[in-house]
């Protein structure tokens, strides 16, 4: 079943990317496996999934201590979650990619775990494009100077944006997408960013996304099914 639904997002994504004159290899595929069992993420893998994000550190430890044996197989984990400053340390040692940095001082903390530790962790920025209270980010006005001070620092990869846009349909949201988009190109542009990844959209708006630039989308509902637990 998990297969299945694996190739059908893949298939997804490639159509998607054809509309945009992309190829589909640009596009990594994030499989969103949080509240679901090691299990799962051990189907998806056979699958040919090699992404799979967590939104708690605690709840993925045990999950990446489970399927331990699936790292050096080229299995990776994105921590897509927002994540408290005092959990820095053990995301850092956790997990290969940050997609959820929302602030310069963060992104200081992670980067000092991580050069204890000897490892260059890879992180993007979450950026706030919809000025929700329930979500973290980066404000679009502060995000410039935000770059400014995580450039350089040892450690730390800052290889793009990510966002997580209100809960709206695929056309009401590609103005997100978009301006996220525009953001990274200006902030590349400036010298800003260590790479020009775009985490954007999820199960029910990732094709829209991967129309806009999208260079990672998390995918969850599609590929493991509904939660039944609460994320």
């Amino acid at each position: 079943m998990i297969a299945d639904r694996v190739a059908a997002v893949r298939e997804r994504i490639a159509r998607a990317a054809d509309r945009a004159s992309r190829p589909p290899g640009d596009i990594t595929l994030v499989a969103v496996s949080k509240t679901f069992p090691a299990e799962s993420v051990r189907a998806a893998f056979a699958a040919g999934v090699r992404h799979f994000g967590e939104n708690r550190v605690q709840e993925a430890r045990a999950k990446i201590d489970a399927l331990a044996d699936l790292r050096p197989r080229g299995l990776e984990w994105h921590l897509i979650g927002h994540l408290q400053s005092n959990k820095g340390r053990r995301a850092a040692s956790l997990f290969d990619v940050v997609q959820s940095v929302d602030s310069a001082a963060l992104a200081q903390r992670l980067a000092r775990a991580a050069t204890e530790s000897d490892r260059v962790l890879r992180v993007l920025v979450q950026v706030d494009l919809g000025g929700e209270a329930t979500k973290s980010g980066v404000p679009e006005a502060e995000l410039t100077e935000a770059l400014r001070r995580m450039r350089g620092l040892h450690g730390l990869r800052v290889a793009g944006l990510m966002v997580l846009p209100p809960y709206l349909g695929p056309e009401q949201v590609r103005p997100y997408f978009r301006r996220l988009r525009i953001l990274r190109d200006e902030a590349v542009k400036e010298g800003l960013l260590d790479g020009d990844d775009l985490s954007m959209g999820m199960s029910h708006d990732f094709e829209t996304a991967v129309e806009e630039g999208a260079t990672l989308v998390r995918v969850g509902t599609a590929i493991f099914g509904a939660r039944t637990v609460a994320a």
